[in-house]
């Protein structure tokens, strides 16, 4: 503050600029969420399910029609797009390419989420009826009952402790956990803003917007409640003890640096490496960085929450996961290490080779130990994620496009996949086939079990002639299972070949080479599973059966097996668009 003439003279404040046309497509999905909570909060609970549907998907469509108009003005005349929040945001070509994968991926996942034909469960009751007083309408009552009505598949009460009678009542009211869809909205925001951070800090924020809501999501299945719990709790504690590593490291790249702004960062770290300055803190920093990074694709040594969480979360939400997670930690793992970490390659590099092996190899031989669908698509998962640090590592515009093309064509896959997994299901047990006899009769039997409908039927010996009873839903599922294996005609074998390509002219033989042997291991794994659908007898008894689901669930089986298989037969298109997005503005 200086003073003359006895006039205070203030140091002028520049005020931030706030781009809201540029940044249109997020607003719109976090003022949906932001929605859908008053919704929750004022709306009568017999409204808030077609609510919250119309306002979900309707928010995705109208941000992905933003997203395109944002697009075509970012990039008209070979632009690169622009910096936004005083360099907080940066929508580049890669933002918006991967803003616009997470749109899609949102629309087909929160309809699968909606689905409400998976599940029966007893039918809502007055509380009168359930005190076993008498009646004359009584009879007819019990007779709903036993028919069941059709259901979602997340807990009708999540504060509840599972399998009590406080869970069973809220069953038996016909309670609905609309909560799912603001929390899968701001989840979207969070996933969108994450690959599109100029700046660790607001990285960090964008890390735990989408990473709270999912923390949730994952302990609120209808079936399996104990272990959903545990899946939750399992994914909270470790995301956190992530997301501590990845503000450490901040503040030592702060420290080494003097900026948390990825730009400024590399143009300091090229200065010190040229000058041959020490950059011990920095690199420190990027290891804590890389920790939580890393955590979130679910490469190893970090992946130990997935398998767990995959298989316990509600299969709509692992799907949810398993797609759009991947898409979003990617995307900021690109941008920190090509805007950020540039000039310390030399030193990276190596650490990522050893991840990336390991990825690919413990991954693909865990998978032949198990016999859980779930879990054999979370260790795919995994080794999928060791693939696709190939495209990083090769480190130049071939190896960031066909990341981009490998994150697009093993989304829909991996989609496409658990709504899969989720429609087959076990026969009703007997213990809920005499409930339901009693409940018809009108008998004092109490209807323990609220669940009338099999559970989903995910032991691989459960699927002993699914192909056969079922022929076209055992031949998608045996397109996404050749995808993941990278057999030609489909996008597996297109994104893998893509990111080979890319290593080898980058100098990583070596890696292509442990890339094609780890494939072949987890081929069996895919194998395996098309053997026991198709050539397995069917079982006398326990066979398992589908459930048709309803047109939301269809249309987005629909769609991901289309894509897989049309990018296998006509990538190109796809492919010039990755390419043309792999530009990163610094």
């Amino acid at each position: 503050m200086n003073s003359t003439g006895g006039t205070t003279l203030l140091a002028a404040i520049e005020t931030p600029s706030v781009e809201y046309a540029a940044l249109s497509p997020m607003l719109i999905v976090f003022g949906a969420g932001v929605v859908g909570v008053l919704v929750e909060a004022f709306a009568p609970r017999r409204l808030r399910y077609p609510l919250q549907l119309t306002l979900s998907l309707g928010a995705l469509v109208v941000a992905f029609a933003a997203l395109v108009t944002v697009a075509i003005a970012q990039t008209e005349d070979g632009a690169n797009g622009q910096v936004a929040m005083s360099g907080a945001v940066v929508l580049d070509r890669p933002t918006l390419y991967l803003q616009g994968l997470l749109l899609v991926v949102a629309v087909v996942a929160v309809g699968f989420m909606a689905e409400r034909r998976l599940e029966r469960v007893v039918a809502p009751v007055t509380m009168r009826t359930l005190a076993g007083a008498g009646g004359g309408d009584e009879p007819s009552t019990r007779t709903v009952n036993g028919g069941g009505i059709d259901a979602d598949m997340f807990t009708p009460s999540g504060a509840s402790v599972p399998n009590t009678d406080a869970e069973f009542e809220a069953t038996r009211a016909g309670a609905v956990t609309t909560e799912v869809f603001p929390l899968s909205l701001l989840a979207v925001g969070g996933m969108m803003l994450f690959p599109a951070c100029g700046d660790l800090l607001t990285m960090f924020v964008a890390l735990e917007v989408f990473s709270l809501p999912l923390y949730l999501l994952c302990g609120l299945a209808r079936r399996r409640r104990l272990i959903s719990q545990e899946a939750s709790l399992k994914y909270f504690l470790l995301g956190a003890f992530s997301s501590a590593f990845f503000l450490f490291g901040a503040a030592f790249v702060y420290g080494a640096s003097g900026s948390l702004n990825l730009s400024t960062i590399g143009a300091s770290l090229t200065t010190v490496t040229d000058t041959g300055g020490d950059t011990t803190l920095a690199l420190i920093g990027l290891a804590l960085l890389a920790v939580g990074l890393l955590f979130k694709v679910g490469a190893v040594p970090f992946h130990s929450w997935i398998p767990d969480v995959y298989q316990g979360a509600p299969t709509p939400v692992t799907a949810f996961m398993a797609a759009a997670t991947k898409v979003a930690a990617f995307g900021a793992l690109l941008r920190v290490f090509y805007v950020g970490f540039g000039a310390l390659r030399d030193q990276w590099e190596p650490a990522l080779w050893a991840v990336a092996i390991a990825s690919m190899v413990i991954a693909s031989v865990m998978a032949v130990t198990q016999n859980d669908i779930k879990r054999m698509l979370a260790y795919s998962s995994i080794a999928h994620a060791g693939f696709i640090l190939l495209g990083l590592i090769a480190f130049d515009d071939a190896g960031l496009g066909a990341t981009l093309f490998y994150l697009a064509a093993y989304a829909f896959t991996t989609l496409g996949a658990f709504a899969t997994v989720a429609v087959i299901r076990e026969p009703d047990t007997d213990a809920a086939t005499s409930a339901r006899r009693a409940a018809v009769q009108g008998t004092a039997t109490p209807v323990r079990n609220p669940h009338l409908s099999g559970r989903e039927a995910t032991d691989l010996t459960q699927w002993s002639g699914l192909g056969r009873r079922y022929p076209l839903v055992g031949a998608m599922f045996a397109v996404y299972l050749l995808s993941f294996a990278g057999i030609p005609l489909t996008s597996g074998f297109i994104a893998k070949f893509d990111v080979f390509a890319a290593a080898a002219g980058a100098g990583g033989g070596v890696l292509v080479v442990v890339g094609v042997v780890s494939s072949a291991i987890a081929a069996y794994v895919y194998i395996k599973i098309i053997v026991a659908m198709f050539f397995d007898d069917v079982p006398v008894e326990a066979a398992p059966h589908v459930v048709r689901p309803s047109v939301l669930t269809t249309s987005g089986i629909a769609l991901c097996t289309l894509i897989t298989a049309v990018l296998g037969i006509f990538p190109q298109p796809l492919l010039d668009l990755a390419d043309s997005a792999a530009a990163f503005l610094t």
